[in-house]
């Protein structure tokens, strides 16, 4: 019964999505038609995030380790354990920003929308696509435009789920253009919707994010991407260790 009820408010998060995205469709439809009125999209899509896990019991306690200057550019990278972390990015970034996923995305109603205008989609089985998908990332970055990615490439197939190693692409690409690194830990979200939610469901609850003190970049060279990495990997991993 108790998985039975998990399930059945999965559905009703993702119908409480689909509402709010249909009830501001038609204004993204007039912002997606200038490229000058992408800025404005992140707005709407937070208006989507917040009311729809909020009427599904959804919360975000959100802590920052040091109040972040937003009118900065920065590379955001968080652990990934559920659809809930780009919910909880959205709303913990108080700037203009764009996600970079899996090409999948773009047969979602919701996601598509966003992964055809202000978003990156990469397929991460191609090289010339990943390639294709930092180019642009590049350019975003050089336009202002934060840049969110998700450094294991992929949700843990283990439940409970463990981090996995970091690729270093986010890492080399914030330094060779002198962008901060800002680590984002999702301490609990995979315990309120692990995944997509097919398997276990999901339940209201409040998810807890922590936002870390930005790591500059501008002293750092391209050989200590590696380092970089690693270092952006420990700090989330302790911080999970310590929840």
């Amino acid at each position: 019964m108790k998985i039975i009820l998990k399930r059945m408010h999965t559905h009703f998060y993702r119908y409480s999505v689909a509402f709010f995205f249909l009830l501001v469709r038609p204004i993204l439809y007039f912002l997606s038609q200038k490229q000058s009125r992408f800025k404005y999209i992140n707005g709407f899509r937070r208006f989507i995030i917040f009311y729809s896990t909020v009427v599904s019991g959804i919360f975000f306690n959100i802590d920052y380790e040091v109040a972040v200057d937003w009118k900065r550019t920065y590379i955001i990278c968080g652990n990934h354990t559920s659809n809930l972390d780009v919910s909880a990015i959205n709303l913990a970034a108080k700037n203009n920003h764009c996600f970079i996923g899996k090409e999948e995305l773009l047969s979602n109603m919701v996601l598509g929308f966003f992964f055809r205008t202000i978003d990156i989609t990469v397929n991460r089985d191609s090289k010339m696509s990943s390639f294709r998908a930092f180019k642009t990332a590049a350019e975003r970055l050089k336009d202002g435009v934060s840049v969110v990615i998700f450094p294991e490439a992929t949700i843990p197939e283990e439940y409970p789920p463990v981090l996995y190693p970091f690729k270093n692409g986010a890492f080399r690409l914030a330094i060779e253009l002198k962008v901060p690194v800002v680590p984002i830990t999702s301490l609990n979200t995979w315990k309120i919707l692990w995944d997509t939610g097919n398997e276990y469901g999901s339940r209201p609850g409040i998810c807890d994010i922590f936002v870390h003190k930005p790591i500059e970049t501008a002293h750092l060279t391209v050989d200590d991407a590696d380092t970089l990495r690693d270092e952006v990997y420990e700090i989330i991993n302790q911080k999970l260790g310590a929840a």
